[in-house]
């Protein structure tokens, strides 16, 4: 994988991809009326990242649970958009984007549009129980859409045993889901969280996706704190830090500069 984000990372240390959690957009129940203090925030939080030293941003619509299973609507694509490329014209860091709960090609689109660098699916492969009912993976789909728009440098960042779902009938082990991910879904790279948004990633499980994952990339999506970070980063190439960043480790709070560079202190010792 030879994604900026990941290619320039130096000295033995995993990338950082900071989270910019969206406020609710136009459509969803908490919107706000009120984009321009949407957009507003969401730079304060970019710039917080930038200048705390992390080497990425993902930005998703973590504000509009209940989130769809499958595609978001037009005006989700739309105003993502939007907000990306007011990201990237700021800002000189590779961007990722993740259309709640599950839309790729959506998320593809806007990474495409906007000059993005990679996309996160939480369900590329198999079938997962969801808050959102049933969801199942749409690999097949996404990758020739990635094919056919010639942008196979966005890379597809996927989730393994993802975080606020359990398996659809018997489970299968651990490696086979890495394998099946990795060699039939045709991800870039690997992302392990905890059971949910915050909570901590088991470090064994981290352990056996990096062993079966070989060469492939693997990302800590979830649970990572000033305390545990450089745990995580002898096993982990990268590390996804949203809560970790935040005053009270509450998603909707604004990103604080002082605990991204206490975080980042800590993985350069």
């Amino acid at each position: 994988m030879t994604a900026p984000f990941f290619s320039h990372i130096a000295h033995g240390r995993p990338a950082v991809i900071g989270m910019l959690h969206l406020a609710p957009l136009p459509g969803a129940p908490r919107y706000s009326d009120n984009l321009n203090w949407m957009r507003e925030r969401l730079l304060r939080d970019a710039e917080a990242l930038a200048e705390g030293g992390v080497d990425a941003f993902i930005m998703e619509n973590f504000g509009d649970a209940p989130f769809y299973p499958g595609r978001v609507p037009v005006q989700v694509v739309a105003h993502m958009t939007a907000l990306a490329l007011t990201v990237k014209k700021r800002f000189e860091l590779p961007l990722g984007i993740n259309c709640l709960r599950n839309d790729g090609i959506s998320a593809l689109a806007i990474a495409h549009a906007a000059g993005g660098d990679f996309i996160r699916v939480n369900v590329l492969t198999g079938a997962r129980v969801t808050d959102q009912g049933i969801i199942e993976g749409n690999a097949h789909e996404l990758l020739r859409e990635r094919d056919h728009l010639q942008v196979n440098n966005i890379r597809i960042l996927a989730d393994v045993d993802v975080k606020h779902s359990a398996p659809l009938g018997m489970p299968r082990s651990l490696g086979s889901e890495v394998r099946d991910t990795l060699q039939r879904g045709l991800a870039d790279a690997l992302i392990v969280s905890g059971e949910g948004t915050g909570q901590a990633t088991d470090l064994e499980q981290l352990r056996l996706v990096k062993q079966n994952a070989k060469d492939a990339p693997v990302f800590v999506g979830s649970g990572i704190t000033i305390d545990t970070a450089k745990a995580y980063s002898g096993v982990a190439d990268g590390l996804i830090i949203g809560t970790a960043f935040k005053h009270q480790g509450i998603s909707s709070n604004p990103v604080e500069l002082d605990r991204v560079k206490a975080l980042m202190d800590q993985l350069q010792q």
